[in-house]
C-alpha cells in the first residue's frame, strides 16, 4: 500500500499522506513528499497543491524510532525548503495534530488551513531536543517572537482558533476539510501570494529583554537543557540571516538528540505511550463504565468524584450522615469553583459538573452503578464495613474498588460476593490533578476487571501502572525508603536544608523535608502508630520526635522548618536543632551532588527489590510512578532509568 497518493481536482492537486497510525515523517514518507513536489512542479495542469492526511491526524511529528539511527536524505529541513520553493503554492489542510516536524512541513507550505478541533505545536523540548527543521527559525517569522518563545520553549500545542489568532494558520474551516482547502487554494490563486515564511523579517529585541527571557525560561525549565537551547535558537533566528539560523538550529538539534536528557525523555515517552494499554490485556474484554459512585467525601473522595465528573460520568457521593454529606458536596463544589477562579472552567461548565453529582446517605441508591470507589478513612474495619454493604446492594458485575494507600486489599475484600470484580485503584492527591493511578489487583481479580481498570484510566486521562500487593505498593514503598535514607543522612550530620537543596538541584520541585512539611508530618506518623498498635516493630523516626513535640508541618507553623504566618518559605529551626541534637552523630561533608546521588540510588535500590518481588511488571513502570506521583524530574527518566543509563 502506498503511503502517498496524488489526485487532481481540476487545477488543484491533492496530495494525501497515508502512513498510519499518526502519519509520522519516516524516511519513506519524506522521500515520497519530495518526489511529489518534483512531479507536481513539472505538471503544467496543476496550479496549486493541497497537502492532506488520511486517518485521524495530520502529520503528528517525526518518527521517534528513527532518532537513534543515522539521518537519511532527504533530511526534513531540506524537504520543508523544497515544499516552500515549489513552483506551485502548497496549502496544508490540517486535522488532528500537526506537531513538531508536521507543523514544520505545514510552515513550508504557503498557506495553512485547519478544522476547529486541530492542534498545532512544537513539542520537541518535551523530548529533550529543539525543533530541527526550521521550527525555531520560521515560527518567529510567522507568529512573532513572543508567541514563538511560548510555543518553542514550553512545547504546548495550541488549538486552531488560537492558531488563527496568532497567525499560525490562515483560516479555520469546516469539517469538509479537503473541499474547503481546495476552495481556499482557488481563491488564493486570484490574489498576490504572500512571501514564503523564510523571506519574512523577524523583530529585534534588546539585550535586557533577552536576558529576562532567558531567566524566565531557566526558572521554568528547572534543570532541563532543551528549553534554554531552544531560546538560543530563537535569538539566533532574530539576529542573523535565515541560512545561518537554520544551520545553528540543526547543529543544536543534532547535539541534543544524543544527550542523556533526550534519551531519558524518549524512554519516558515510550513508557507513557505503552502504559495505558498493556500488551498482556490487549485481547481482554472490558466492562463499559457509564456511571460511578464514591464512598467518602473527604479530600481524596472529593478529588476522585471531580475526576469522574471531568470525564463526563454521573457520580453518586455516599457519606455516613447528612452533615458529612454536605461537607463532601461542598468539597467537590470547591474543586470546580477553584477551576473557575484559575480560568480552567467556565461558570457554566462548573455548574454542569456539579449538577452531575448526587449525594446520598443510603447505599440503596447504588443498585445500578457500574463502578464504586471507596475513599474512606484508612482503617481496615471501616473499609471492610463499606464493602460488606456494597456486596449487598451493588450489581454482581459492578466494579468495586478501594483507594487504600497502605492497607492490604486482600483483607479489605474478605467475604465480598464475587471478589473477581474487586480491585485497588490508588489515586494520588489531589486526585483531580495528579495523573498517576496505581492499579492493584488481588489474586481473585478477574483479568476483565484489571483491564477495565486500565480502560477507566484512559477514560479519566490518568497514567496507569499495575502494582502488586505490599506495604505502600510501588510509590509509597519507595517514598518510605527515600524518607528513611534522608533521615539517616541527617543523623550522620548532614543539614536538613542541604538535603532539600540537593534534591531541588537534582530537579525535584522540593526536597523530602519541605514536602513533608507541606503535606503534614502527622499523616505518616499516624500510619506508623497504627502499625505499632497492631504489634509491629516500627523504629522511631526523627519525624515522630517532631510530631510528638507538636510540629506537624506548615499547618502548625513548624515541622522540619519554622514558618512565619502567611509565608510558606521554610526557615531553619533552632527548636528542631535542639530536639534532634541527641540523635545526630558527627558532622558530614557530603556535597549536594553526593547527597542527591545517594538518595536516588536508595530509590533505585528499592525499585530493584520491587521488581525482584514481582510487585512491578517492568522498570519503566517504577519510573512512571515516580515521575507522575512523586515529582521525580521527568528529564532524568526516573530512578531506574537513571541508575541504568546515567549513574557512572
Amino acid at each position: 500500500m502506498s503511503i502517498l497518493a496524488i489526485e487532481n481536482h481540476g487545477n488543484i492537486a491533492v496530495v494525501t499522506v497515508d502512513n498510519p497510525p499518526v502519519n509520522a515523517l519516516s524516511h519513506a514518507l519524506r522521500e515520497a513528499l519530495w518526489n511529489a513536489a518534483e512531479r507536481l512542479d513539472a505538471d503544467s495542469g496543476v496550479e496549486a497543491v493541497v497537502l492532506h492526511c488520511a486517518g485521524r491526524t495530520f502529520i503528528a511529528g517525526a518518527d521517534v524510532s528513527e532518532f537513534s539511527k543515522p539521518p537519511m536524505p532527504p533530511h526534513l529541513p531540506d524537504l520543508v525548503t523544497r515544499i516552500e520553493q515549489a513552483k506551485k503554492p502548497w496549502v496544508a489542510a490540517i486535522h488532528g495534530s500537526a506537531l513538531g516536524g508536521g507543523l514544520e512541513v505545514a510552515m513550508g507550505c504557503r498557506f495553512r488551513v485547519a478544522v476547529k478541533s486541530a492542534s498545532l505545536g512544537l513539542p520537541e523540548v518535551t523530548l529533550g531536543i529543539v525543533p530541527g527543521a526550521s521550527g525555531t527559525v520560521r515560527t518567529p517569522r510567522l507568529v512573532g517572537l513572543a508567541n514563538a518563545v511560548e510555543m518553542v520553549t514550553i512545547g504546548k500545542p495550541v488549538k486552531a482558533p488560537k492558531a488563527l489568532e496568532i497567525g499560525l494558520i490562515d483560516a479555520v474551516v469546516g469539517d469538509d476539510l479537503v473541499a474547503e482547502a481546495i476552495s481556499f487554494a482557488q481563491k488564493a490563486l486570484g490574489q498576490p501570494l504572500p512571501l514564503p515564511i523564510s523571506g519574512r523579517p523577524v523583530e529585534k529585541l534588546g539585550e535586557a529583554e533577552w536576558q529576562k527571557l532567558e531567566a524566565d525560561v531557566k526558572k521554568r525549565a528547572k534543570g532541563e537543557v532543551a528549553p534554554v537551547r531552544a531560546l538560543a535558537c530563537l535569538r539566533k533566528a532574530s539576529e542573523s540571516d535565515f541560512v545561518s539560523a537554520m544551520a545553528f538550529e540543526r547543529e543544536t538539534f543534532l547535539e541534543l538528540r544524543g544527550s542523556e536528557q533526550a534519551a531519558a525523555l524518549r524512554a519516558v515517552f515510550f513508557a507513557e505511550r505503552a502504559a495505558p494499554r498493556p500488551a498482556r490485556y490487549k485481547d481482554v474484554e472490558t466492562r463499559a463504565i457509564h456511571s460511578a459512585a464514591v464512598i467518602g467525601g473527604g479530600t481524596m473522595g472529593a478529588g476522585i468524584a471531580a475526576t469522574l465528573r471531568d470525564a463526563g460520568l454521573p457520580v453518586i457521593l455516599i457519606e455516613r450522615d447528612e452533615e458529612a454529606l454536605a461537607r463532601g458536596l461542598a468539597n467537590i463544589k470547591g474543586i470546580f469553583d477553584g477551576g473557575v477562579k484559575r480560568g480552567k472552567l467556565t461558570e457554566e461548565a462548573a455548574a454542569d459538573r456539579m449538577a452531575g453529582v448526587t449525594g446520598s446517605t443510603s447505599y440503596d441508591s447504588l443498585g445500578d452503578v457500574d463502578l464504586v470507589i471507596e475513599a474512606v478513612f484508612e482503617e481496615i474495619g471501616v473499609k471492610r464495613d463499606v464493602f460488606a454493604r456494597l456486596g449487598k446492594v451493588c450489581r454482581e458485575d459492578a466494579i468495586l474498588a478501594t483507594n487504600t494507600s497502605y492497607l492490604d486489599p486482600r483483607l479489605i475484600v474478605e467475604g465480598l460476593p464475587n471478589p473477581s470484580r474487586f480491585i485497588g485503584l490508588h489515586f494520588f492527591s489531589p486526585a483531580n490533578i495528579m495523573r498517576l493511578l496505581e492499579i492493584v489487583p488481588t489474586p481473585e481479580s478477574a483479568k476483565e476487571t484489571i483491564a477495565t481498570g486500565f480502560a477507566l484510566a484512559r477514560q479519566l486521562g490518568k497514567m496507569p501502572v499495575e502494582a502488586g500487593i505490599c506495604e505502600g505498593f510501588i510509590g509509597n514503598r519507595i517514598l518510605k525508603r527515600y524518607r528513611a535514607a534522608a533521615e539517616a543522612l541527617v543523623r550522620q550530620g548532614v543539614a536538613i536544608a542541604d538535603v532539600d537543596a540537593a534534591m531541588r538541584r537534582f530537579g525535584f520541585a522540593m526536597g523530602p523535608f519541605e514536602a513533608q512539611d507541606l503535606g503534614g508530618l502527622d499523616i505518616a506518623f499516624l500510619q506508623r502508630e497504627g502499625a505499632r498498635a497492631a504489634g509491629q516493630d516500627v523504629p522511631e523516626t526523627l519525624g515522630d520526635i517532631l510530631v510528638r513535640a507538636g510540629r506537624k508541618g506548615q499547618k502548625t507553623s513548624g515541622g522540619w522548618y519554622d514558618y512565619v504566618p502567611g509565608n510558606r518559605t521554610p526557615q531553619p529551626s533552632p527548636a528542631v536543632a535542639e530536639l534532634l541534637a541527641p540523635h545526630i552523630q558527627g558532622s558530614s561533608s557530603m556535597t549536594l551532588d553526593e547527597i542527591s546521588e545517594h538518595l536516588v540510588s536508595e530509590m533505585a535500590a528499592e525499585g530493584e527489590a520491587i521488581l525482584a518481588e514481582g510487585i512491578a511488571q517492568q522498570a519503566s513502570d517504577i519510573d512512571l510512578v515516580e515521575i507522575h506521583g512523586y515529582g521525580f524530574p521527568r528529564w532524568r527518566g526516573g530512578p531506574m532509568h537513571w541508575k541504568a543509563h546515567v549513574k557512572k
